[in-house]
């Protein structure tokens, strides 16, 4: 018996030495922070402003130059096939001319295709000024 009580007093006092290990620790940390955490903290807080600020800067900076190179592939691309139309265009003209006869009879399209008649214009009422209206307005009265 002797041998299981001291088996037991053992595992008690480890068990309790682990506790107070772990008691320890929270005051020293408390500690620490109450004396030495906070411009610990505020450093941290500047440290990591600095590299954010960079690491924006950098970003936007690659962002600018992928932005810059796009639009100019863009601009290169959008030449490239407008010179191609029109080169397609102008030989597609040059085939017609050449190969097609020069006296084909004239097609007619229906009233629904064909291109609207501009409309007539109404001959444009003369602008009457003010002086005008009021000698209208006297002649109205005299006639009276």
């Amino acid at each position: 018996m002797r041998t299981t009580e001291m088996r037991g007093n053992y595992v008690f006092n480890a068990y309790r030495q682990v506790w107070l290990a772990g008691l320890g620790a929270a005051v020293v940390t408390r500690d620490w922070a109450q004396a030495e955490a906070g411009p610990l903290f505020r450093n941290l807080v500047k440290e990591g402003t600095l590299v954010e600020s960079r690491t924006f800067r950098i970003v936007g900076d690659r962002i600018e130059g992928s932005v810059a190179r796009a639009n100019a592939v863009w601009m290169r691309a959008r030449s490239t096939m407008s010179s191609t139309v029109r080169q397609a265009a102008d030989t597609a003209a040059t085939l017609v001319q050449n190969n097609l006869p020069k006296s084909l009879p004239k097609v007619t399209l229906p009233s629904m295709l064909a291109p609207a008649k501009p409309a007539k214009k109404r001959a444009a009422k003369p602008v009457r000024t003010a002086k005008v209206r009021k000698a209208v307005k006297r002649k109205a009265r005299k006639a009276k």
